[in-house]
């Protein structure tokens, strides 16, 4: 078992324990799927990759319970998006 689950902290962190198992559970479908993990580590076990991106607040849950990843410095680049048609 992952040390990390045996602790509260990753419960408060997502908001108990229903929702730390629902976003393990919908990220482990995604990973499964083919979508690319968002940690870098040396396993190819997903249990322990989804751990560690709840730890490093890499993934989260929105209001309707699907499973969103956390905007990174990275992404927020570049200029902002403008709709001229407002102007």
């Amino acid at each position: 078992m992952i040390d990390a689950l045996k602790e509260e902290g990753i419960v408060n962190k997502v908001g108990g324990r229903f929702k730390l198992s629902t976003l393990i559970q919908k990220r482990m479908v995604q990973l499964k799927s083919g979508a690319r993990p968002l940690v870098d580590m040396n396993t190819h076990e997903t249990m322990e990759i989804v751990v560690q991106e709840i730890l490093q607040d890499k993934i989260y849950l929105d209001a309707s319970n699907n499973v969103k990843a956390t905007p990174s410095a990275d992404d927020a680049g570049g200029p902002p998006e403008f709709d001229l048609n407002k102007l």
